[in-house]
């Protein structure tokens, strides 16, 4: 039933829709001027902000005029339901959008059914019944005052790829982009890529962000990593793959994760006063009427921070909030580039940022899958501190304080002169066998050896592992490189190592009569050799717990 506006404020929002053209036309001379454009049936967003500045007593006038027509406005739903969407099987999926306060939305697909009444604030969400995959293409319609037609829509797997730029890397640019492109005939297999967008204001939408169907022509914009991960699953499973990537190349962690979140933990206090203090900075120059060029060259130096992806909450809220709480099954990452300066940071940042994810999401604790930093820069000859060490060694803790998450390990696929390393296949096969092995019950190995424990005896340190699946099968030589050993003057050397018959190593340096401590491919680049039997590389490791050379950055 129709209501007549309460308020000055709602009758405006009504007369963005109802008042007809003659009575602007009337009025136009007491108006502020308007744009003749505006002046035609869809009256959007020029006409409503001329409106607000009409004397109260003029618009509150035309009210009996406003109530005697219905209001159509248009229900709309952010990009990420778009044709040739995939939903996520066998679980409840949301679908929600905009709508008139008080409006009745109708959400249909697959034989059912779901109705909302959209809220005072013009918001409505439904929930779908969980559904079985399905390969035939259906249509999702939702209707209101309009109807909206998705079609081609699948329901299968749907992965989040995320992270910086090693994640964003396209096929196009990765190894033998013409062979995958002329294999790349898998329609069941779609991708939607977000846009850069940096913002402290939560974006609804992305319009130019549509889903993308595989094909030779299509694939090179896929993210590489998630291309190949989701090939594979695929191939096993077959079942419709979606990839949602909202990666950002160079993006620091926090600016995934909510200010709110940032907040109450404490440990970003510092971090997010000096962005504070930069926007204030920024909003006093925009005032100034005139700006010197220095001025100008701080204004755009400014900018490009506060709008970048450095800034805390920046990508959180700009890509995103846009689709958080879409219907998914886990998560794949691949970042930690930009934290490495602050590595011991990241111990405890990172779990931060996916625990925060999981509970906003809420899907529970959905499998969450990440990509260990690959080996660059110069090759290391000789020990060294490494802050990638360090972050790796941070990513490798993270499995040890939250559920459902693993680790892809990669020192042995890096570039030492790009940190954009172009073989995404094995990054994205190692992924897969995680998500294979745990979310779909194939016997695949999927776990990088793990160190276990030490014992020290007659100036040797013996190790013990985990998950060396098929024994030791150390590459390119039978000698494992790679170790390194201390006595308590914590002054690391090459070792020497062998390979025991129960599958322990044994490490020993002459130099280092009563060793306390071992590390193992603890450099930026190092040399190492270690693989279990299925080609997985031994995860990067110290004995030691030493400080490193990022303990104090903040």
């Amino acid at each position: 039933m129709l209501r007549p506006p309460r308020s000055c404020a709602q009758l405006n929002i009504v007369l963005r829709h109802l008042v007809p053209l003659d009575i602007f036309a009337q009025l136009h001379a007491h108006l502020p001027p308007i744009p003749t454009k505006v002046f035609n049936m869809n009256l959007k967003a020029t006409l409503l902000a001329s409106l607000r500045t009409v004397a109260r007593p003029l618009v509150c006038a035309l009210a009996p005029l406003a109530i005697a027509s219905p209001v159509m406005a248009d229900v709309a739903v952010p990009n990420i339901f778009g044709d040739h969407m995939v939903l996520q099987q066998k679980q409840p999926n949301k679908v929600w959008g905009k709508a008139d306060a008080g409006e009745k939305v109708t959400v249909s697909f697959g034989g059912q059914q779901q109705s909302v009444v959209a809220s005072d604030q013009g918001m409505w969400s439904v929930w779908l019944d969980p559904m079985p995959a399905n390969k035939e293409s259906q249509e999702l319609t939702i209707r209101g005052n309009n109807e909206i037609k998705i079609a081609d829509v699948l329901v299968g797997e749907v992965w989040i790829c995320s992270g910086q730029s090693n994640m964003e890397w396209r096929v196009g640019n990765s190894n033998d982009p013409d062979l995958v492109k002329a294999s790349a005939k898998y329609p069941l297999i779609r991708s939607i890529n977000y846009p850069n967008v940096g913002t402290q204001e939560p974006v609804w939408t992305h319009d130019k962000s549509d889903w993308m169907v595989c094909s030779p022509d299509t694939v090179g914009e896929f993210s590489a990593v998630g291309y190949f991960f989701g090939r594979q699953v695929f191939q096993v499973i077959d079942t419709p793959i979606g990839l949602v990537n909202d990666s950002w190349g160079g993006s620091a962690a926090e600016a995934w994760v909510s200010r709110e979140v940032l907040e109450a933990d404490g440990a970003y206090a510092e971090r997010l006063a000096s962005y504070d203090a930069m926007e204030a900075e920024r909003t006093k120059l925009k005032a100034m009427p005139e700006l010197t060029k220095e001025q100008q060259d701080r204004l755009n130096n400014l900018s490009r921070n506060l709008d970048g992806n450095h800034r805390p909450a920046n990508i959180y809220n700009g890509v995103l909030k846009s689709h958080l709480g879409y219907g998914i099954r886990g998560a794949i990452w691949y970042q930690g580039e930009s934290n490495a300066g602050r590595a011991y940071q990241y111990r405890d940042l990172f779990p931060l940022m996916i625990d925060s994810w999981r509970k906003e999401w809420g899907q529970g604790d959905f499998p969450f899958y990440w990509v260990q930093l690959a080996d660059f820069r110069n090759e290391s000859t000789e020990p060294m501190e490494s802050d990638w060490a360090e972050l790796r060694e941070a990513q490798t803790m993270t499995m040890t304080k939250l559920p459902n998450t693993g680790e892809a390990v990669i020192i042995d696929i890096g570039e030492g002169k790009d940190i954009h390393p172009r073989n995404k296949v094995d990054v994205g096969q190692r992924l897969a066998r995680w998500a294979l092995a745990n979310e779909y019950g194939v016997e695949v190995a999927f776990h990088s050896p793990t160190y276990r424990a030490m014992e020290v005896a007659d100036g040797k340190i013996t190790l013990s592992f985990d998950h060396v699946d098929g024994g030791w099968r150390p590459f390119d030589v039978a000698q494992p490189l790679g170790f390194t050993i201390a006595g308590a003057d914590k002054k690391f050397v090459n070792a020497d190592a062998k390979i025991l018959s129960d599958g322990r190593v044994e490490v020993s340096s002459s130099s280092v009569p009563e060793p306390v401590a071992v590390r193992y491919a603890w450099a930026d680049n190092p040399i190492c050799n270690m693989y279990s039997g299925v080609t997985l590389p031994l995860t990067p490791f110290r004995t030691d717990d030493w400080p490193g050379k990022t303990v104090d950055a903040k």
